[in-house]
């Protein structure tokens, strides 16, 4: 017989209508590993932030359609991938899940889901290429209580991330490299992830550094000699000091020393908020006043050919090794 393996894709989530807002800004500012307080004080707090922040966020989706757009997006890598999968060659029946964080699918509908099916070997693929204690080892987390609830059994393996995987490098490359086609230099490009709190970093989280690692790699694999670019960090929130530099202060500097720029989401691979309205948006906007020559922002990777076909190639190396 056969034997099936489970393929379990982890993203954040985001929320499906405006109606959903709220409650997911509740589920992601509860997290323990986004607000590090004890309860019930973490709890309090969590209501409070989504209180405030829920006719803002509102507004924000209402600029992309009323909607979150991850989890459609998801669900096209996830399909994708199971081709991939399959045109392997493994001789395993494969299914792929997903699992998000902050809104539905959750990881307990999802662990369900992978009971019912009852797979022989499982693989657990988060979709953030730079691991972090604040979305992968979150994200894995809860999986492992909802699926020890679950009484899935199992065999599991996890990939815990892949900064530097020939695919997710390739499909960057080969999207950067279409943009650079569309400006003239000078020319900068901008690197630009989803930021954290310097706390988090000191505290030992990997984030920063792989991030660096993927930014390397795909400036080595554009192949433009003299390329000028750098690494910076958006979407902060709070008093506190997040990483940097900040994505708003490179967009300051390319203005005033009148240099183009081309931006690259080096830490997301779909669409969603962060993207399409701070990138595509209001990071534009602040180009065009800073007096930036041209701003252009590279896709997400999405399902590119070649960063599907590396998370496949991840799966079968990992199915081959020991589960944990």
């Amino acid at each position: 017989m056969t034997r099936k393996l489970a393929v379990v894709l982890f993203n954040l989530g985001g929320p499906d209508s405006a109606a959903a807002v709220k409650p997911f800004l509740f589920n992601l500012f509860s997290d323990p590993a986004i607000i590090r307080l004890p309860q019930p004080l973490r709890w309090l707090v969590a209501k409070l932030i989504a209180g405030r922040r829920t006719k803002t966020a509102i507004e924000i989706y209402n600029r992309i359609g009323g909607r979150s757009p991850i989890l459609p997006l998801t669900q096209d890598q996830a399909c994708a991938l199971e081709q991939a999968i399959e045109g392997l060659g493994l001789g395993v029946t494969v299914k792929t899940f997903i699992a998000m964080r902050y809104w539905h699918p959750r990881a307990a509908e999802t662990a369900a889901a992978v009971a019912a099916f009852a797979p022989d070997d499982i693989v657990l693929l988060p979709l953030y290429p730079q691991f972090s204690t604040t979305t992968t080892q979150s994200s894995l987390q809860e999986w492992h209580l909802a699926a020890a609830k679950a009484g899935i059994a199992a065999p599991t393996r996890v990939i815990e991330s892949y900064p530097t995987d020939q695919g997710l490098i390739q499909a960057q490359a080969l999207l950067l490299g279409k943009a650079l086609d569309e400006v003239r230099s000078p020319v900068r490009v901008l690197f630009s992830a989803h930021g954290l709190p310097q706390k988090v970093i000191d505290a030992g989280d990997p984030y920063q550094r792989q991030v660096q690692q993927t930014a390397e790699a795909v400036a080595r694999a554009v192949s433009r000699p003299g390329l000028d670019w750098v690494v910076s960090y958006q979407s902060r929130v709070g008093p506190m000091e997040w990483i940097k530099p900040y994505t708003e202060a490179e967009i300051r500097r390319a203005g005033s020393e009148g240099i183009a720029l081309v931006v690259l989401p080096i830490a997301f691979v779909s669409e969603h908020s962060e993207t399409l309205v701070e990138l595509d948006i209001e990071y534009r906007h602040l180009a065009e006043t800073c007096g930036v020559p041209a701003y252009i922002r590279v896709p997400a990777v999405g399902t590119e050919p070649a960063f599907i076909a590396g998370l496949a190639r991840l799966v079968e190396t990992r199915l081959a090794t020991p589960a944990e």
